[in-house]
């Protein structure tokens, strides 16, 4: 079994360690493990955890967001297509 969550808001003013004002968390979790994020936390700014490494990420805007969302939960799926 396999779900993502996305849950997007807008702030009165950006967290610190971002330019802008929307806090995200969109996750993809497969059997009952999260197996991809994009979120954003302050001091720490926006980054994505795959294949169990975090990276920085680079925000533009919200349907940018959920588009390398969407292109990363059908990367996993390709590369794990097997287990």
């Amino acid at each position: 079994m396999a779900f993502a969550e996305l849950v997007l808001w807008q702030l009165p003013k950006p967290l610190p360690g971002c330019t802008h004002r929307v806090k995200y968390r969109l996750a993809y979790v497969v059997r009952e493990t999260c197996v991809l994020r994009y979120d954003n936390e302050a001091g720490k700014g926006d980054h994505r955890h795959y294949a169990g490494k975090e990276c920085a990420y680079r925000f533009s805007d919200p349907d940018k967001l959920i588009a390398d969302f969407q292109t990363d939960i059908t990367r996993w799926n390709h590369e794990n297509r097997h287990t």
